[in-house]
């Protein structure tokens, strides 16, 4: 108890020198000196850290009082009830960001009205729940949004006439959609979606000013300061999350960053190393979605796209590693050194040829080869163990009664 106190004690003592961080930047002459000196991109970061930092504890408050709260159950991992909404402070933080920075386009005004309608569907699905089809047909929705605009991959040569431009809409659907409900799926361990987010927007943001495309990454800077000062309340090394992000909010930084993702030109004359940057950026999540469909799939856990919406199940990658490790937060930070390795390599394509961008993407999948190969290890000890508990409760059982009819 004096140690959860403590933590509690450290945010509570930053609260006010973050608001007086936000009040200095905010002021006019403040943010004209970080944009005339070359620091737009610290300016936005710096915003929306604090602003989201300080509305954690408000959302939370909120949550608390509109009974929004993540109870315990048999299909999840954590064991004490927790308030929702903290999407709200990273959306409401990301938007203020965004506007503080005031360079806009139409791509970014689409991703801003879609990300909004997912964050209200969101904020109605944790409060009351909505179906699993009647969350796609909202994603779908918003991903028309943008791809109405512009924001559509080229990956199809422009040589294939009609059939290039469709099938490049429905590989930007599959993608956007893809990566939006791979985000949620990790919402599943205290830290996990809130740290992917800082770290794919990080990695985002790099290539971005790499590629000589600063308002990309202002936008990843942005993004990437709301889960920042999301995380100290959802995330512990010691302590329980003391706020949830919701299906408000990890949906939101999925399909915002998919949309980054999509919008950016990762390479001049070179579509593989266009094609792997960001690849290897979300290969975490890529790999993960893969890996669960095919596998529900074999073993018949899921037969069609209803059940495949509907099935909940702890066969994500951190479960699977966190048998292996043996523990939640050990998971976690496996992953976050596995993202940020992957990561490190598609920043490493900033001048590579197009056979080293394939060498990096097949190394992208040795690694999570030799994970699955661990992974699949732990199963099988974690079922003996399984087996041995229940053969040591049976001798038990069985000297009871020989004991008892003696």
């Amino acid at each position: 108890m004096q140690k959860s106190y403590s933590r509690v004690k450290w945010r509570r003592h930053l609260f006010f020198p973050m608001l007086m961080v936000i009040g200095a930047l905010m002021v006019t002459q403040t943010r004209k000196y970080f944009f005339s000196s070359g620091w737009r991109w610290a300016y936005v970061l710096f915003l929306s850290t604090s602003i989201s930092f300080c509305l954690t504890p408000i959302c939370s408050r909120i949550a608390k009082n509109f009974d929004l709260i993540d109870r315990p159950d048999s299909r999840k991992i954590h064991i004490e009830a927790t308030p929702l909404l903290g999407g709200g402070a990273v959306f409401i933080a990301f938007l203020m960001g965004i506007i503080a920075n005031g360079v806009y386009s139409l791509e970014l005004g689409s991703i801003l009205a879609a990300s909004a309608l997912l964050f209200l569907v969101g904020i109605i699905d944790d409060f009351k729940g909505i179906p699993s089809w009647g969350r796609l047909l909202f994603q779908i929705a918003s991903t028309v949004m943008v791809v109405s605009c512009g924001i559509v991959l080229q990956v199809l040569p422009k040589s294939m006439g009609i059939f290039s431009q469709a099938g490049n809409i429905l590989l930007t659907l599959f993608w956007i959609i893809g990566i939006t409900n791979a985000l949620n799926f990790f919402d599943g361990m205290d830290g996990l979606a809130a740290g992917l987010g800082v770290i794919i927007s990080f990695f985002l943001g790099v290539v971005a000013f790499q590629t000589h495309q600063p308002f990309l990454g202002w936008i990843a800077v942005a993004m990437m300061g709301s889960c920042l000062g999301f995380l100290p309340y959802n995330f512990s090394l010691k302590g329980n999350a003391s706020i949830f992000l919701g299906d408000a909010g990890s949906t939101v930084i999925g399909f915002v960053l998919a949309c980054i993702a999509v919008y950016g030109d990762w390479a001049e004359g070179s579509p593989v190393v266009a094609l792997a940057s960001p690849l290897l950026i979300f290969w975490v999540l890529v790999f993960d979605m893969v890996h669960i469909t095919v596998d529900r799939i074999i073993t018949g856990k899921v037969t069609n796209l209803r059940q495949w919406t509907d099935y909940v199940g702890r066969d994500h990658l951190h479960h699977r590693l966190a048998v292996v490790l043996g523990g939640q937060r050990k998971s976690v930070l496996f992953i976050y050194l596995m993202s940020f390795c992957l990561g490190t390599s598609a920043v490493v394509l900033r001048y590579a040829r197009p056979v080293d961008a394939l060498l990096l993407l097949v190394q992208a999948i040795v690694l999570v080869v030799l994970i699955t190969i661990l992974e699949r290890r732990g199963r099988v000890i974690a079922a003996n163990n399984d087996h041995v508990d229940a053969d040591m409760e049976l001798v038990k059982e069985r000297i009871k009664q020989v004991k008892s009819s003696g």
